[in-house]
């Protein structure tokens, strides 16, 4: 049976031009959840907390995945993508060499809220040409059964692939809405039971078998190894994150939004973007 490794809650802080952001995985965490460097739970029923958005800023070295719960992100870059993702779609950015890109909030009745993902990529790939896609939440493949619903956005579950898997560093990535009082079972395969696998459990509360507490969002709670996976909604339901990948098992230099193995790396990136050669 799959039991709880580890919760880590958010913690409160101002990013890009004045947004306010939740951070619930980042540089502290970055070698325990290995290969997922950050995660973040943005917006607000206030436009003031979230409308000055993330202005120009570079990537190097992993994959941003955007995950759009209300409200729109209009999207700008430096390799000539403009476009806007609303309640239900996905932006998956491929950063590899190096990007600079824009994401600006928009809201819908006064709210807006979603989820960033960072995917570290292996050192192999770091370097790869960026690439900007949009998963429309149409193209989104859904599973429902008495007890959830179930989008598969990256991945496989039950033999149903998703609509998106980056052939650089695959993962699974699930949004499951369970049915008050309801119970989400899965089952690992062996092919990934070298995953480390997470919730992200952005709304309403869940149990789950040996760990003595109910779990309340919002929050990501890390999972030992196991081939049993057994979550319980309360009596509000819940919305959660399911998402997972295999470790790279290397060295992490960081430096604001880019992300490489050594601090020459990281030297070498900054002086580019410096003189004006950021961009490959």
């Amino acid at each position: 049976m799959v039991s709880v490794k580890a919760i880590y809650k958010p913690n409160q802080i101002t990013e890009g031009a004045g947004v306010m952001v939740q951070r619930i995985l980042g540089f502290e965490t970055r070698y325990n959840c290995d290969p997922f460097l950050l995660l973040d739970f943005f917006g607000s029923n206030n436009e003031k907390d979230f409308i000055a958005g993330f202005p120009d800023h570079p990537h190097r070295g992993i994959e941003t995945i955007t995950y759009v719960l209300k409200g729109a992100v209009k999207h700008t870059d430096s390799i000539g993508n403009s476009s806007e993702i609303f309640e239900g779609d996905v932006q998956w950015m491929t950063a590899g060499s190096g990007i600079i890109h824009s994401e600006m909030p928009k809201a819908d009745a006064g709210s807006m809220f979603g989820i960033q993902i960072w995917v570290n990529l292996p050192q192999e790939y770091k370097m790869v040409k960026p690439i900007y896609r949009e998963l429309k939440h149409d193209k989104i493949p859904i599973v429902e059964t008495s007890t959830l619903q179930l989008k598969i956005i990256s991945g496989k579950y039950r033999k149903q692939e998703g609509a998106y898997t980056s052939p650089y560093k695959p993962i699974d990535l699930f949004d499951v809405k369970l049915w008050p009082d309801s119970v989400f079972d899965e089952v690992i395969t062996p092919e990934f039971q070298n995953y480390r696998y997470y919730i992200f459990l952005y709304e309403g509360k869940v149990s789950i078998p040996g760990y003595k507490d109910v779990i309340e969002a919002p929050c990501v709670i890390a999972l030992n190894y196991g081939t049993v996976l057994h979550i319980k909604a309360e009596d509000s339901g819940a919305k959660f994150l399911y998402f997972g990948g295999e470790a790279n098992n290397e060295p992490i230099a960081w430096h604001g939004s880019i992300v490489m193995n050594t601090d020459d790396e990281i030297k070498k990136a900054i002086d580019e973007l410096n003189n004006g050669n950021f961009i490959k």
